[in-house]
């Protein structure tokens, strides 16, 4: 899934209630599962019973699912999702481009209007969003061919997550409603996100705006819904207006190694004192918690990343993506390229699931053997690298692979 596919990562959970208060007290409440698969009449059926419960008219329900289909490609895309293997250079060297900056920078000033009315009123700055909507969609260009009705008719019905999909299917249903959804025209990605900003069907309806006043949200269509949109949600996910988000550092030969990652306990003033410099001289952030990230060991491009930085990490959970686009807003903003360094080889697909095996073997939780260097990784290569006595950056190289 890509952008706000996210929001569908999570569980909804109905919890059946007792029938009598004391049974309450001493049963566990349980979770029934959400009803998937079998014949698809009978099951749009149940959804369409689901949406009028929601005071949802039933002939827009009818409207809605007339004509719903099961769409093969899109369970074919959803069990067989790509694993992100690129490197932080090679995914930002080529989403992070002079064409998509200078694109960027035309967007910003054509509608340098909406952008300050986002700014204004939700506290996310014009670089920020304008990252995001470049690396979704090429800034609308890019926004996927699936029927986006059927793709969530499909993932509701499929029985592996259908508690993530079925909620989704019942905010597009609302969406037809409010006539913001044509359910036999409207496309986007397989997974249900729709628009410019890629936002799946709850979200929109949580977090649209109406940028360009003409009474619907269009983020198909309009930019101003799309932008606008797009700051509500990113501000919904803890953004603080005028700080920053992530911020190029150069990094001394010795540091605590192991204190670097994802992690909190310390802010950037502690980072300064130990010898971490920004490359742009700005030292006014020192008492912001920071981490210290190294996407590719301590020889590579170093960031210290604040706290609203996790709205990026909320927006998209690959430490890749969300890090390159993080880097792409300060670009946005002005900031130079950054100094790649001159990291070490890393491991390929193969060495890398060696040496989660070999993790998970000395009794590391590194999740799904995958190839892929995600955080659990990471931290458990960092804490093998203390024993080994080598610098603790959590760099996978294959030197460290024969080490273990």
């Amino acid at each position: 899934m890509t952008g706000t596919a996210r929001k569908a990562l999570f569980t909804l959970g109905l919890l059946a209630l007792a029938s009598t208060s004391a049974l309450a007290q001493t049963q566990p409440q349980t979770i029934p599962p959400v009803a998937c698969g079998g014949d698809l009449a009978t099951f749009l059926e149940g959804v369409k019973a689901e949406a009028v419960a929601k005071g949802i008219p039933a002939d827009v329900a009818d409207r809605a699912l007339a004509g719903a289909a099961i769409d093969k490609k899109v369970l074919s895309r959803d069990r067989a999702q790509g694993v992100f293997k690129q490197t932080f250079t090679e995914f930002s060297k080529r989403t992070v481009s002079k064409a998509r900056l200078d694109i960027g920078a035309q967007k910003m000033r054509e509608y340098a209007d909406v952008f300050a009315r986002a700014e204004s009123e939700f506290g996310v700055p014009a670089p920020v969003i304008t990252a995001f909507w470049a690396m979704e969609t090429d800034f609308g260009a890019v926004q996927g061919d699936f029927n986006t009705r059927n793709a969530l008719v499909t993932l509701a019905h499929d029985c592996r997550r259908p508690e993530m999909f079925r909620p989704q299917l019942l905010a597009a249903i609302e969406m037809v409603q409010h006539g913001d959804l044509d359910p036999a025209t409207t496309t986007g990605a397989w997974a249900g996100e729709i628009g410019q900003v890629q936002m799946l069907p709850e979200d929109i309806i949580a977090y649209g705006v109406d940028g360009d006043g003409d009474g619907h949200v269009n983020l198909k269509k309009s930019s101003p819904d799309a932008i606008l949109t797009a700051a509500k949600f990113i501000q919904s996910l803890g953004f603080k207006a005028g700080q920053p988000w992530i911020q190029e550092v150069s990094v001394p030969e010795n540091l605590p190694w192991e204190k670097t990652g994802l992690q909190s306990g310390m802010t950037a003033g502690d980072w300064f004192a130990l010898g971490v410099t920004p490359r742009d001289g700005n030292t006014a952030s020192s008492a912001l918690e920071a981490s210290l990230v190294l996407p590719q060991g301590r020889k590579g491009v170093a960031f210290l990343t604040y706290p609203n930085f996790n709205i990026y990490l909320e927006w998209n959970q690959s430490f890749i993506y969300t890090t390159s686009a993080a880097y792409f807003a300060t670009r946005l903003a002005g900031a130079p390229p950054y100094q790649g360094g001159n990291p070490e080889p890393g491991l390929d697909d193969v060495e890398m699931k060696a040496l989660q095996t070999r993790l998970q073997a000395l009794g590391h939780d590194v999740g799904k053997i995958d190839g892929i260097l995600g955080s659990g990784t990471r931290a458990a290569l960092q804490k093998e690298q203390l024993k080994l006595g080598l610098p603790a950056d959590g760099w996978a190289t294959p030197e460290l692979l024969q080490a273990l």
